[in-house]
């Protein structure tokens, strides 16, 4: 709250624009009429409290019809005054009585009316509250990972990177379709109505210090636009981009992808060894598939496997990542590890305890 304070008028206007545009994840609802009634509970508690100091002060107020207050003219006293009404009959004469209203019961009639038009006041509560989230998620975002598109491959991207242990709070999704961003929200993820093709879109996303960038909109020529728009605003950003044809794969690179991942050409791939091999088709799709049984994965070389032999590390090792070099099992260079390696390996998914 207290960076609230301190915002210069731009940062305040970029988060009003910001708050338009950016859902943040969705939120237990109270039911109305459960709201209803705490609002009637509060009123009602206020109502008491008043009731309770003009009775306790009783001495201090004349009543014109005959005197004195009771209890019921207590009561009578403080619906009049919290409802603005006032009629008069009963007014505070002692200092005291007077103190007692200007400092307590007028503080507490601001409280009732504002109870009354709760309705208002929420509304504008949830927008400052909407603010409030933004600002701190906005100023506290980075090193986290983007998702251009929430269909059916930035769904399981994002599958994939929660089963990675990738916190859900450091993924965010840009969409510009309402019902994307709004199917994110109810998932837990922040995700930014726009067109990512836009640097608006992605600058609202944090773009400039996020880590990665996972790109899967519907078209290829969508792809490299965004992909075009992600590198200008992030240099160091590892960016992945799926698309649906070959040829278009030195364009996306071209463009400054990191990697790109053609749909089409490896679906017909998985289809074809489905058909020679159905068992080698599911194996793939368990390696695939996080928390299935067995995981394909990337992770640095321990610090007792310098020296070894891929063949003697815990898990099974496929392919050896050194200096940017993607080297085979069974590539003599690999015969020993080094430090700074990093090791393909396929492991078994260890049960939850």
């Amino acid at each position: 709250m207290r960076s609230l304070w301190y915002r210069s008028n731009r940062e305040a206007q970029d988060d009003f624009e910001a708050g338009r545009s950016i859902t943040m994840p969705a939120q237990a609802v109270v039911p109305p009429l459960v709201q209803v009634l705490r609002r009637l509970a509060m009123a009602l508690l206020v109502l008491a409290v008043t009731t309770l100091l003009v009775w306790l002060d009783r001495s201090g107020y004349n009543d014109n019809a005959d005197g004195s207050v009771d209890f019921l003219d207590a009561a009578y006293y403080t619906t009049v005054t919290l409802s603005t009404t006032g009629y008069g009959d009963i007014a505070p004469v002692s200092d005291a009585a007077r103190l007692t209203n200007i400092f307590i019961i007028t503080p507490l009639r601001v409280l009732f009316l504002i109870i009354l038009v709760g309705t208002t006041l929420e509304v504008l509560t949830e927008r400052t509250r909407q603010q409030v989230r933004v600002h701190r998620w906005r100023s506290r975002m980075t090193d986290h990972v983007i998702v251009v598109g929430y269909g059916t491959k930035g769904r399981h991207a994002i599958e994939t990177l929660l089963g990675q242990g990738v916190p859900i709070e450091k993924i965010v999704v840009v969409d510009s379709q309402q019902k994307a961003v709004d199917a994110a929200s109810v998932d837990g993820l922040v995700a930014v109505l726009g067109d990512a093709t836009r640097s608006r879109s992605l600058l609202k996303a944090e773009i400039q210090r996020a880590a990665r960038v996972i790109i899967a909109p519907q078209r290829d020529d969508t792809a490299t636009l965004v992909t075009l728009t992600a590198r200008q605003l992030n240099k160091r950003a590892a960016i992945v981009v799926t698309v649906r044809e070959d040829e278009n794969v030195p364009l996306i690179k071209q463009s400054g992808a990191d990697t790109v991942v053609t749909s089409s050409s490896s679906a017909g791939r998985l289809l074809g060894v489905s058909m020679a091999s159905p068992q080698v088709a599911d194996t793939l799709e368990d390696l695939m598939t996080r928390g299935s049984g067995l995981n394909l994965a990337e992770r640095p070389v321990a610090q007792g496997e310098v020296g070894r032999s891929p063949r003697e590390c815990a898990d099974l090792v496929v392919a050896v990542v050194r200096r940017k070099r993607m080297l085979d099992y069974t590539d003599p260079e690999c015969a020993q590890l080094q430090f700074g390696d990093r090791l393909i390996t396929i492991s078994r998914e260890q049960p939850a305890v």
